[in-house]
């Protein structure tokens, strides 16, 4: 086998995927291994148990990222990381950044097989809490990598049950001792499931992923008059609702009008007094836009706030909009995502270009160092669901695309 059809053992990544997706397993088929539960220990170790079978060094550090490390011939050289995150959703899939650390190690075991050495050295990560699913914020320990919030704010971060994110680290054994962000990356590439449908509806294996969106979120409050159903004409009634729906379907228009990467979604709305037989007299709701860079998403967001100006007007009941959280688009490098077109191309595989709609830990990582994603299909564009599901060949040519394009980076030994 020469270098340019180098090869994984797709069987021994499906099986470690199957293996670690016993840990937390739930009836209908999917996974619940929330962040730094006992559950999510088990899984740790297994991993980095696996990790040390193949003679990787393993480093934690504050926020209980994990590093392992397979030596290149020069480790004075930053190492060229892969990972993702193997916290799940409390009704999670098997692949929903599993695939990325168990892919990224295959990379390491493959090169154990045909005894490859690289000149910089390849690391393994995985990052604490990136579902936010039990504790704020979402992406916690790249987040804290990079320096996009404090060790001490996540530190102090509580789930339901009061338990902080410091103390749980401590009782499962991963409270570190690096400092977040002493740790070199001289490039760092995630696979991961596409999460949508593009790839399937295209009948494409991979997606090189260019960049992933940004988002504006915002909660928007009507503020009308309750009033009783019958004896209020129309004419004289100050429904919240009946305003706060035209909001509503103005998010839905400016997603539309910026296409192919625009969207606009309503996902949560409160109504009160939310009876039967009362105009709604407040109306609390969502709204989250997105879009590719900087400039669209600008002119949408101006967009969302000169109709609430205009409606409030038109109507005389009081809108508040308040924009509470904001994520820039992330372009990836163009070295990175060129290994990973290069790698596809050598590879022979299907491919195309998908923006990711979703938030994943190689946005932190890319404010570090140079980046880049691999996409590959997952079953009717279903994730966050224990029906989640992909093809085992397509997370092996996934696989495959990471291999080369870490080597790439890495560069191999002649």
């Amino acid at each position: 086998m020469t270098q340019d059809t180098l090869k994984i053992n797709g069987d021994r990544l499906w099986k470690s995927l199957m293996e670690l997706a016993q840990i937390g397993a739930t009836p209908k088929g999917g996974v619940k291994r929330l962040a730094l539960t006992d559950l999510d220990k088990q899984g740790r170790d297994l991993v980095t148990g696996w990790a040390r079978q193949a003679g990787m060094s393993v480093t934690v550090d504050q926020i209980g990222n994990v590093f392992m490390r397979r030596d290149g011939k020069n480790n004075a050289l930053p190492p060229i990381m892969s990972g993702s995150h193997i916290d799940t959703q409390p009704t999670g899939g098997k692949f929903d950044g599993n695939y990325g650390v168990l892919a990224a190690l295959e990379v390491v075991r493959t090169l154990n097989d045909h005894k490859i050495q690289t000149e910089a050295p390849i690391e393994v990560a995985f990052w604490t809490n990136e579902e936010g699913s039990r504790f704020v914020p979402v992406m916690m320990g790249s987040g804290v990598f990079c320096g996009a919030f404090t060790l001490e704010h996540a530190y102090a971060a509580k789930d339901t049950e009061g338990k902080s994110v410091k103390d749980e680290l401590s009782r499962i054994g991963y409270l570190g001792e690096q400092v977040p962000g002493d740790h070199p990356i001289g490039a760092y590439f995630e696979t991961h499931i596409e999460q949508g449908p593009v790839l399937e509806d295209a009948d494409k294996v991979i997606g090189v992923v260019p960049a992933v969106m940004g988002l504006s979120w915002y909660d928007c409050v009507v503020t009308g008059m309750e009033a009783h159903a019958g004896p209020t004409p129309m004419h004289l009634r100050k429904d919240a609702l009946q305003v706060a729906t035209k909001i509503m379907q103005e998010v839905v228009n400016i997603g539309n009008r910026y296409p192919p990467y625009g969207r606009g979604t309503v996902g949560m709305v409160q109504v009160f007094p939310n009876s039967r037989n009362v105009i709604p007299g407040e109306v609390k709701f969502s709204i989250d836009l997105r879009n590719v860079n900087d400039e669209l998403l600008n002119k949408m967001h101006e967009e969302i706030l000169a109709f609430v100006d205009q409606t409030s007007k038109a109507t005389g009941l009081g809108v508040t909009v308040e924009r509470v959280s904001y994520y820039p688009p992330c372009p990836f490098h163009p070295e990175c995502v060129d290994a990973v077109r290069s790698a596809t191309a050598k590879l022979g595989y299907s491919t195309m270009d998908v923006v990711s709609g979703a938030g994943h830990d190689a946005i932190y990582a890319a404010r570090l160092a140079p980046a880049g994603m691999i996409f590959v299909p997952c079953k009717d564009g279903i994730s966050h669901n224990e029906i989640e599901d992909a093809k085992s060949e397509h997370l092996e040519a996934g696989c495959n695309v990471l291999l080369h394009a870490m080597l790439d980076r890495a560069k191999i030994v002649s």
